[in-house]
């Protein structure tokens, strides 16, 4: 008798490309898998979190082609040929980016389980808009969730890393 996995071998699955923090790399997974599994499954990349798995919470969030989405609602398939960044993709080396080290300089963070989605969603808000006041950084971080009440300081280490990044500031 054949079981499931020797099944799942039989299949050849097509090798879907893409590049993840600037490397290329190809998986062999369902075409439906979600990005989420396997970015931590696949490739370890542990710091994108598992939150709700229906694309509220935002704990999932990466860059794909520059853009914020939510992991657990990408397809596989939707990413072949796109570039995927992560929380680890941020750092260069061993410096922090500008949005790390606001997060960290305003202890932005209590657990820390949303803060790598709060981060790259931030990144992918002063990317639009270099300069955003209160009110449009309260909107574009409104669709995350955080449980430890850092709201404020959250706001404050992304006006903090929008100086940084323009060179007003570390």
């Amino acid at each position: 008798m054949i079981g499931f996995k020797e099944k799942r071998r039989a299949f050849d699955l097509r090798k879907i490309p893409f590049q993840v923090n600037g490397k290329p790399v190809a998986i062999g997974r369902e075409d439906d898998c979600r990005l989420l599994w396997v970015l931590r499954v696949d490739l370890g990349l542990t710091g994108t979190k598992y939150g709700c798995g229906k694309g509220i919470c935002g704990a999932c969030t990466v860059l794909l082609n520059g853009e914020a989405v939510r992991s657990c609602q990408i397809p596989l398939k939707d990413v072949e040929g796109k570039e995927i960044l992560t929380i680890e993709g941020l750092t260069r080396g061993s410096q922090l980016h500008p949005l790390q080290k606001a997060f960290l300089a305003q202890n932005a963070f209590q657990c820390g389980f949303c803060t790598p989605g709060m981060i790259l969603n931030a990144y992918s808000l002063l990317r639009e808009n270099p300069n955003p006041t209160e009110q449009e950084i309260l909107h574009g971080m409104n669709n995350h969730l955080c449980r430890c009440g850092a709201h404020s300081r959250i706001v404050k280490a992304i006006q903090m890393a929008a100086r940084a990044m323009k060179g007003e500031g570390r």
